[in-house]
């Protein structure tokens, strides 16, 4: 099945599973999406075929990869909410699927494997000691996958910086920096000052994995790559371009403060979400940049997008900022 092009994204109601699925479906790709609460079994939408089903129900994903050549695991339990009961159960029933199939694996990766011992600067082979929980079931996600290549499956792993884009709703940009849904009037800025930061725009991060996935029989079995995505240099590069973008379209600059850390600690006994971002506060404290050398020697280069128009993107999708209407033609 691995000429196939026929994929299977779990997570692809998502983010980046969103964006993963909509980019494979313009490159010519037959897309399914595994989603809860459908009203009928299957049924095509924009372009993508939605199965009814549970990336937790291992029968769900086996009937949903059925002729798949590719899975793309993009799926994460919402608000952070149980990853130690049901993160791994559901990758299992993604590399059954793809033995099964002999499809090859996809895994959007992150930085909370690696430990400071392994900063500033972090490529594919770093060593991983995290010191999180979090980042813990993600090195034991990765030694899955590699024990699953070494049985014949194919893997793709990239790793990025934080996400920002139109659907990010567990993410740093559109929990910490901003309020979504809410015209951008102040932004809350975790970095500690000076410290460098990388993020990551998911179209970027999509078009990444497409171009991979062309080539993917003529890479390793367990092929992993960094991204470089955007890098702030200074931890107020992503604050002053959302305050750029903001004023140039409504003309008042909206005013850059310091993250209320303490608020986060005060509140992260009583909401899950808030005590996972605290934890991943070593983030914010020394600079962590991705060496991407082994994504530009395969691709020739890294997808790009230009921080503003990027930015300028992701607030109109988060509902920060109205669509751009074209002005019409002047009367003569």
């Amino acid at each position: 099945m691995e000429s196939s092009k026929t994929v299977l994204v779990l997570g692809a109601s998502g983010g980046i599973g969103g964006e993963v699925a909509r980019q494979l479906r313009d490159a010519g790709w037959h897309v399914k999406g595994l989603k809860r609460g459908l009203a009928a079994a299957n049924e095509l939408r924009d372009g993508i075929h939605w199965l009814r089903g549970d990336a937790l129900n291992a029968t769900d994903v086996a009937q949903a990869a059925q002729g798949c050549g590719v899975i793309v695991h993009a799926v994460n339990p919402p608000g952070y909410r149980d990853w130690d009961r049901l993160v791994l159960p559901m990758l299992e029933h993604s590399i059954a699927a793809a033995r099964a199939n002999g499809a090859t694996l996809v895994l959007p990766g992150t930085v909370y494997n690696f430990g400071p011992d392994a900063f500033p600067l972090l490529r594919e082979d770093s060593p991983q000691r995290p010191v999180t929980r979090k980042g813990a079931i993600r090195v034991d996600m990765e030694a899955r996958l590699h024990a699953a290549s070494e049985a014949g499956v194919r893997v793709i792993i990239v790793r990025a910086g934080d996400f920002f884009g139109l659907q990010t709703g567990n993410s740093w940009f559109a929990q910490g920096l901003i309020k979504p849904g809410k015209p951008v009037t102040a932004i809350s800025n975790p970095a500690a000052k000076g410290v460098g930061h990388q993020w990551s725009y998911l179209p970027d991060v999509a078009r990444t994995m497409v171009e991979l996935l062309a080539r993917r029989d003529t890479l390793p079995a367990f092929a992993s790559f960094h991204m470089a995505g955007h890098w702030d240099a200074d931890g107020r590069q992503m604050a002053e371009a959302i305050q750029r973008v903001v004023a140039r379209r409504s003309g008042k600059p909206p005013r850059i403060s310091a993250f209320p850390w303490w608020l986060l600690t005060l509140a992260a006994p009583f909401v899950t979400t808030f005590k996972e971002m605290g934890e991943m506060r070593y983030l914010w404290q020394q600079p962590v940049r991705m060496d991407n050398a082994r994504l530009v020697a395969t691709l020739g280069r890294e997808p790009h997008t230009p921080l503003d128009e990027a930015v300028e993107t992701a607030l109109i999708g988060l509902g920060c900022l109205p669509e751009q209407t074209a002005q019409p033609a002047p009367a003569h």
